[in-house]
């Protein structure tokens, strides 16, 4: 399995010469990414080496070892995942969830615009003012900015609890660190770059104004107990202790990241119960970014709403990929049903153009995570299980179709 698991390292590193996103994370040899940039193969020579692999794979006989079987599957599928980014590279065309089911093992389910528009009839009861929802809330949502000046000190109280409170549950790796930096130009609102070693770099974009609510969703997503977390324990565990050297990779366009992003979504409200999140912001949070705290009830009661919006932005993007929907189209349908800013929604677009489906791993994967630690563990209302689950989640190559 070594040997598959080398070739499977290989490849990820080969693909990644024609794709700058693919590799996510490396932390194996030197020799490996070196190799990989000095003998760039075509896109088909590293598609008939993947299923020369798959093939040599298909002929092992099935562990009967739980971790193993896990192992197994994992790099039979994390494969399949490779061999369908190399055929989209190769200019192969797929639907919105035709191409999330070959890359994240998942599909979106889809909702229609009533879903999204029974919510802005409840947030319309909730909002001050009079006009449109979307208008009226992004009035709302400005009271909540956290400024500039105010962002280290805020957003590092954040994680800074996060990472306490992720300690109590999880025995984290000696000498595991992080360092922040604050930046602009991207994509996206935040972004962990694990370094190995157990070492991250969290980015924070600072391009459109980031609101209150963020700090512990950014605290909790990229750092404790999520990515950063999350690729500690993956090092730790399957790579130092287990030698497995598929963990030495993190292929970002692959059925991991539905794990990665769903647990990290996830983990916001495991580190964090609805009562002691509303405590920490209100007490700790608000006084650091000096907002005015008169209306924050009201704040915490549409902020819980607004979660019934997530889905909205994967609709945009089903039909943008799709071509049911212009440019423009989309924007307006974030705007009116995922409320955000146009400058926002434009932002979002961009994300489409540059990782397309994999919007879905956020909230399907979410969902996913919270329904196989609740339901499927049985560790919905039993806080230190749902740790415990969560840790194991984490700490293993389990796929998002075996969440089940």
């Amino acid at each position: 399995m070594n040997t598959i698991a080398e070739e499977y390292v290989k490849l990820v590193l080969a693909v990644g010469r024609h794709d700058a996103d693919y590799v996510d994370a490396y932390h194996g040899p030197d020799a490996w990414r070196d190799q990989a940039a000095r003998e760039t193969q075509s896109l088909e020579s590293i598609q008939q080496a993947t299923e020369r692999t798959r093939a040599r794979l298909a002929a092992e006989p099935l562990p009967t070892d739980g971790q193993h079987i896990l192992r197994f599957l994992y790099l039979q599928r994390q494969l399949e995942s490779l061999s369908a980014r190399v055929s989209l590279l190769l200019g192969a065309k797929m639907s919105f969830d035709e191409e999330s089911l070959a890359l994240y093992d998942a599909v979106a389910p889809v909702y229609p615009e009533q879903h999204f528009q029974k919510t802005l009839d409840e947030l319309d009861g909730l909002l001050p003012g009079h006009g449109p929802v979307a208008d009226r809330y992004l009035a709302f949502k400005n009271h909540f900015i956290i400024q500039k000046d105010d962002l280290d000190s805020v957003f590092g109280a954040a994680i800074g609890e996060c990472r306490e409170r992720t300690k109590q549950h999880i025995r984290l790796p000696e000498h595991e660190a992080f360092s922040v930096e604050y930046v602009t130009d991207k994509p996206w609102s935040g972004y962990n770059w694990f370094q190995g070693n157990y070492r991250s770099l969290i980015q924070v974009n600072t391009d459109l104004p980031i609101y209150i609510d963020r700090a512990i969703d950014l605290a909790a997503h990229e750092g404790y107990p999520g990515h950063h977390v999350y690729n500690a324990m993956l090092e730790q565990r399957m790579l130092k202790e287990n030698k497995w050297l598929e963990f030495s990779v993190y292929a970002l366009f692959s059925p991991q990241s539905l794990i990665a992003e769903g647990t990290a979504n996830y983990g916001i409200e495991v580190v964090f119960s609805k009562e002691d999140r509303i405590v920490f912001e209100r007490d700790i949070l608000f006084k650091l970014a000096k907002l005015e705290q008169s209306e924050t009830n009201r704040y915490y009661k549409v902020h819980e709403v607004i979660g019934k919006l997530s889905y909205a932005g994967n609709e945009a993007a089903r039909g943008y990929l799709n071509g049911t929907m212009t440019h423009a189209q989309a924007v307006d349908w974030l705007v009116q049903y995922a409320l955000m800013s146009r400058d926002r929604a434009e932002q979002r677009i961009r994300f489409f153009d540059k990782y397309r489906s994999y919007v879905i791993n956020y909230n399907v994967g979410q969902d996913m995570v919270k329904t196989y630690i609740e339901q499927t563990r049985g560790a919905g209302t039993d806080h230190a299980k749902r740790w415990k689950e969560f840790s194991e989640l984490i700490s293993s190559p389990r796929l998002p179709s075996q969440l089940k």
